[in-house]
């Protein structure tokens, strides 16, 4: 503080206690009888917060809770592999993963940070896109095996849905009209899922082909439990950290979103069974 400051802090606490507490002429300042009354007081009482809070910040921390949201898919495929790390860096956080397509609204205290999928930044809290997918054409080794010679466009086709109105959405017609086949608007899907899941597991069993998140399916491609079978790919979505602004500061919330956009940082890997996203990725979740 400036010694202006300081002026106005002492003058401020004198008006409160209704007397003077600093003789100021002549110099050197001195305490006044009501001052050296109030000043032994102050002074053990600054010393003993001083000390509780060194005891608090040498004590064994106690576990606080974070709840975060974010969509199922992502909560199975991409954050619950990572959730050793964060253990690992955070012991004494208890982790609540929310999963739903559905938009929580922090503001409502259902959760304290969102991992958002929209096209788009959301705009009820302060956003930050840490990864952008893109989608892929893939199918399980085994099942193209068992084709032969036949192409892959004659295989069954596995679907699952997307938000309603959505004209961008990764979808079969749309991956048509890019590709140029002239399968577009025609039935040919073999199985129609509701979860995103459901339709990933499907195809890693070899039921079919599906155009899928290259988020969600890296470690599949990695480990060659699938294929991309073509060079015709569709825009996706980016995962957004969002939280409010007034928590931000929060300790918990603050540690988690420092830890996950180092998860998610340019070439950063941080297990050897979390690869991490190895191409540039209406809301969900």
């Amino acid at each position: 503080m400036t010694p202006t400051a300081v002026s106005h802090q002492i003058r401020g606490l004198e008006d409160h206690c209704g007397r003077a507490l600093f003789r100021r002429r002549p110099r050197p300042i001195s305490l006044t009888p009501a001052g050296e009354t109030l000043f032994p007081v102050l002074r053990d009482g600054m010393d003993e917060f001083a000390a509780a809070i060194e005891r608090l910040r040498r004590a064994p921390s106690t576990r606080r809770r974070l709840t975060v949201s974010t969509t199922n898919a992502f909560a199975a495929r991409c954050l619950v592999p990572m959730l050793p790390l964060w253990r690992r860096e955070y012991p004494n956080i208890e982790l609540a993963v929310t999963g739903t397509d559905a938009v929580v609204d922090l503001r409502s205290g259902q959760a304290d940070v969102s991992l958002r999928y929209a096209r788009e930044a959301p705009r009820d809290g302060v956003s930050e896109e840490l990864v952008r997918d893109r989608f892929h054409v893939v199918a399980a080794p085994s099942l193209l095996s068992s084709a032969g010679r036949k192409s892959w466009l004659n295989l069954p086709r596995i679907a699952y849905d997307w938000l309603p109105g959505d004209k961008l959405a990764p979808t079969w017609d749309r991956w048509d009209l890019m590709a140029g086949t002239n399968r577009r608007g025609r039935a040919g899907v073999a199985m129609h899922f509701h979860e995103e899941l459901h339709a990933i597991e499907a195809v890693i069993a070899g039921q079919g082909v599906a155009i899928c998140s290259d988020l969600l399916v890296n470690d599949a491609l990695a480990s060659g439990a699938l294929r991309s079978l073509s060079d015709v790919t569709l825009d996706g979505y980016g995962i957004y950290l969002v939280t409010l602004r007034e928590r931000a500061r929060v300790a918990p919330i603050r540690q988690f979103c420092d830890w996950i956009r180092g998860m998610y940082s340019e070439g950063r890997t941080r297990s050897s069974t979390w690869r991490g996203p190895q191409s540039q990725l209406t809301s969900r979740a």
